[in-house]
């Protein structure tokens, strides 16, 4: 696929995130005017109710949705083929009256972004092969580094959908309970182990009751963020006996503030990996469905230049979003419009693939040292962590925009009153 010209000269520059042919769905805000939904076209924002009455073919009552985009998203696969084709027409090149819907045009620069929709449930997978694989290494040792049950079942738990926060957002380093190996016993904390984790997040639009099969999952699926689930590992090294993630995984999960459709990914769609054991029949792959996207990583320590410290694609993962999905439904759990599947961390098979600090620097024993001569094992604070990623085409990419945040200090323990 080539690149699809619009009127709106940036959109059709080879470095924007934003051509024709991604045409992604956020939130804004101008000064204390109200959130509006808008789409994203070169590095301008389209505000969509603004033209809807005179440039749309059909009525939109889920423009007024406070909650973002959940409306479409609860419209159903028809309304978001037609809702993209309109949009699509409106803004290419040669559309007969572009300069009434201009004027309806933000720069990026000028507006405020927010969670681009309402988050009902979090589940977060352990999806990437590379990423399981070093992480079982450091802990168990390459013999024994995958679980039995990973290379046949999806691993993954119940995260905190109340803690989901847009790209820009500051996050406080958490308290929590640890225990290192020569504490007698366990003592509240700082976590001096916060880590990133380089994730993409699968939005289910369609709401489904019991299971569903492969092919009925990745139809459901709206679109993608990129996503960075922050994670305390000192915190999880000793709360995760038996069961997993808990409070490590509470403090915040970052997303994109742009939701990519599965509609413009569709000519990036790409295999999963081989299988060494063969997948139940209700997990196996029945056409391409992962993306071929490519990942970056950036670090900014305090007052200090940006510098990358990771790059990998999405094409790496063993399990992709639809099969997440399936598996999720298969003991009849619902799914819900606006249910946000966290990848996993997405590793590579060399050392500058790998997704997270825990991996990149071996659990702490091979710190990094920066440009500035400063070493990182895990982050401190006032370190910027941004995560980019695009599907390239021929002259054109679809971008995410950025995933960041900025990790504050939290001096005082958490404070506890009982009354009587």
């Amino acid at each position: 696929m080539t690149l699809r010209r619009s009127w709106v000269a940036s959109a059709n520059s080879e470095a924007t995130d934003f051509p024709l042919n991604n045409l992604a769905y956020g939130v804004f805000s101008q000064g204390s005017n109200p959130r509006r939904l808008g789409v994203a076209i070169g590095e301008k924002v389209l505000d969509v109710a603004a033209i809807a009455d005179e440039h749309l073919p059909f009525a939109c009552p889920w423009l007024s949705d406070q909650r973002g985009w959940n409306g479409l998203m609860e419209a159903g696969p028809e309304a978001w083929e037609q809702f993209r084709a309109a949009i699509s027409r409106v803004l290419a090149e040669g559309y007969s009256e572009a300069a009434s819907v201009a004027q309806h045009l933000y720069s990026m620069h000028e507006v405020e972004l927010h969670l681009p929709f309402a988050v009902t449930e979090y589940t977060d997978f352990y999806a990437s092969r590379d990423h399981a694989f070093n992480v079982g290494t450091m802990f168990r040792g390459a013999e024994n580094a995958l679980p039995p049950n990973w290379l046949h079942i999806p691993i993954g738990y119940n995260g905190r959908a109340s803690s989901v926060v847009v790209s820009g957002t500051d996050v406080v380093r958490p308290w929590g309970q640890v225990k290192g190996p020569d504490d007698a016993l366990p003592r509240f904390a700082l976590s001096r182990r916060f880590d990133i984790e380089l994730e993409i997040g699968a939005i289910v639009g369609t709401p489904s009751q019991g299971p569903i099969s492969v092919d009925q999952a990745d139809a459901n699926i709206f679109g993608y963020v990129l996503l960075n689930d922050w994670s305390a590992r000192d915190i999880q090294a000793w709360e995760y006996q038996p069961l997993g993630p808990f409070q490590s995984k509470a403090t915040a999960t970052t997303i994109s503030p742009w939701i990519v459709t599965k509609a413009a990914l569709e000519p990036f769609r790409c295999e999963t990996p081989e299988r060494e054991f063969e997948l139940l029949p209700h997990l196996r792959d029945t056409r391409p469905m992962l993306y071929d996207i490519t990942l970056q990583v950036t670090l900014s320590p305090n007052d200090g230049r940006e510098e990358v410290i990771a790059q990998t694609n999405y094409n790496t993962m063993y399990y992709s979003a639809a099969q997440q999905l399936a598996h999720h439904t298969t003991c009849g759990c619902p799914m819900r419009s606006g249910d946000l599947l966290g990848s996993g961390t997405i590793s590579g098979p060399e050392k500058q693939n790998r997704g997270s600090l825990l991996e990149i620097t071996w659990g702490g024993k091979e710190p990094i040292t920066l440009e500035s001569g400063q070493t990182r094992s895990f982050l401190e604070d006032g370190d910027r962590v941004t995560f980019r990623g695009a599907a390239k085409g021929d002259g054109f990419r679809i971008g995410f925009g950025i995933c960041d945040g900025t990790v504050i200090a939290n001096p005082q323990p958490v404070e506890v009153t009982y009354s009587d």
